[in-house]
């Protein structure tokens, strides 16, 4: 299970990058702190299947794309 998790936190912190944004700016759109973005990146939070789809439609991509 790490290693998905593991592969999850890279993916995100790549398409947020990608997009230009900040962690502080996926942030505002999902209406968390951006330490909660922090720790999604890092790998020290183990997000649900609904907060994952929120995270891509944040970076706007699809869900496959992150997973």
């Amino acid at each position: 299970m790490k290693k998905e998790i593991t592969e999850f936190s890279k993916r995100i912190k790549e398409v947020r990058l990608k997009k230009n944004m900040s962690q502080g700016d996926v942030a505002k759109i999902l209406g968390v702190h951006r330490s909660y973005i922090s720790g999604l990146e890092r790998g020290a939070r183990n997000p649900s299947l609904i907060t994952a789809q929120k995270v891509a439609k944040a970076l706007g991509v699809s869900i496959k794309e992150i997973l």
